[in-house]
């Protein structure tokens, strides 16, 4: 019975992720598109497209090898399971020793080289290019997101987000200045990794801009169902990064009733209304930037990276 009900609420967790993802997706669709002054889609638009893509065969490239194939099922499982070790309504899980941020940071990472493989190996100019452009990003957002988790780890001792939040949880962990400056940091990059305005616009398929959208543009039917939710898992794996970290409040304890974790559960979706409205507000009021300029933006976010570790280092108030 010990191992019995944390299984049971890991599993629960795990569900709750992919559940939550493409309405996250709808929620700031729809809000944008209320800022915007029009009625925009459905809220469950994304459920739909999924469905609706699930129940076609794909149409694969001439040129496409067995990787092509296999690319959108590895991607959808390293960032679903990159998603379900973030504590998202309760510590003390079967999976909480495993939810390192580094091996978070590193699944992340794989997922973005498969399908920059993908990209190429279709052998289209679009591919090429979206291929290129997401390894420049990643340039500059993984040793940024590196500096955030080294900072991260100096506050709290460990690398591990149940110990993260305990800490910060905790009387001693105070304000500091470098948690902001990291919070700043993480902001920047989830913007970036996301493809989020200012770097890149989802809504659009612009050629000379865009990014994401040109890597996915040879697939179709269930391959293009999964990349496309595994996008939405991402989205929502750097909302609850921040919520675990920075909001940590409401989670349920090791060993809670059932009441706490619904109670937890509640929270954690307040939690990600709020970010979908904050993210929603942003964006309406920015418009794309080009790309020479994005290596400024994902530097400014490596400068506020290491400008935490550095104040960490100077003094342990800070």
């Amino acid at each position: 019975m010990d191992l019995v009900r944390p299984s049971l609420v890991q599993a629960a967790q795990m569900v709750l992720v992919l559940l939550v993802a493409p309405g996250l997706t709808g929620l700031v669709r729809k809000l944008k598109a209320r800022l915007l002054g029009r009625q925009g889609p459905s809220i469950i638009q994304p459920y739909r497209d999924l469905w609706r893509l699930f129940r076609k065969s794909p149409v694969l490239a001439e040129n496409a090898s067995w990787l092509f194939r296999i690319v959108p099922y590895l991607v959808f499982a390293f960032i679903w399971l990159a998603t379900a070790l973030v504590p998202t309504f309760g510590l003390g899980l079967p999976f909480g020793p495993w939810a390192d941020l580094i091996a978070i940071t590193a699944m992340i990472g794989t997922a973005r080289f498969f399908l920059a493989l993908s990209a190429l190996d279709a052998g289209t100019s679009f591919g090429g290019i979206g291929a290129s452009r997401e390894v420049m990003i990643a340039s500059l957002a993984e040793p940024a997101m590196l500096l955030v988790v080294f900072t991260l780890a100096l506050v709290a001792g460990s690398t591990e987000l149940s110990a993260i939040t305990a800490f910060l949880l905790s009387p001693s962990a105070g304000l500091r200045v470098s948690m902001a400056l990291a919070l700043a940091a993480l902001l920047l990059i989830a913007l970036a990794e996301n493809s989020r305005l200012p770097i890149d616009n989802p809504a659009t398929h612009l050629e000379l801009t865009m990014v994401h959208e040109a890597m996915i543009l040879e697939y179709s039917g269930r391959h293009l169902a999964l990349l496309e939710w595994a996008a939405s898992l991402k989205l929502l794996l750097y909302f609850s990064l921040i919520g675990t970290i920075f909001v940590p409040w409401g989670l349920a304890k090791p060993g809670a009733s059932l009441t706490a974790y619904l109670a937890g559960g509640s929270f954690y979706l307040l939690k990600m209304g709020t970010g979908a409205i904050a993210l929603a507000v942003f964006e309406t009021g920015l418009a794309k930037m080009r790309l020479f300029r994005i290596p400024d933006f994902l530097g400014a976010a490596l400068m506020l990276g290491l400008l935490a570790t550095l104040l960490r280092f100077v003094s342990g108030s800070l």
